[in-house]
């Protein structure tokens, strides 16, 4: 397995599945992934914080931004890392009092996984 692919396969084992953009860049130009490789490192790993809280720092941040893609990304692989419907939630209520609504509308997708 080269160390793209890999990096691909450590991703999709921490967050239950790999993003599309990952294939896409992996069949582009191989050794861009590796720089995913942070992903798998800072964000998907346990560290001072449970790799759980730093992913829902990145829904409110993605949120913030207004990527529905991103936000549904992020919302499995918070679930993925144990992320309760309760701090989801409240995750919500930070991303409404700082972002405001359209990036609570971001989430519209993101939240329907609650559902399943």
């Amino acid at each position: 397995m080269t160390e793209h692919e890999k990096v691909v396969k450590d991703i999709e084992d921490k967050m239950g599945f790999a993003p599309n953009i990952l294939h896409t860049l992996k069949e582009i130009d191989p050794n861009f992934v590796k720089k995913y490789r942070r992903c798998h490192d800072k964000l998907l790993s346990d560290g001072a914080m449970p790799a759980k809280y730093k992913i829902l720092m990145a829904l409110a941040v993605v949120a913030s931004k207004q990527c529905e893609a991103c936000t549904v990304s992020q919302m499995k692989s918070a679930l993925k890392n144990g992320a309760t419907a309760e701090e989801i939630m409240e995750t919500m209520e930070v991303i409404s009092i700082t972002s405001g609504a359209p990036a609570v509308a971001a989430c519209r997708e993101a939240l329907k996984l609650l559902q399943e």
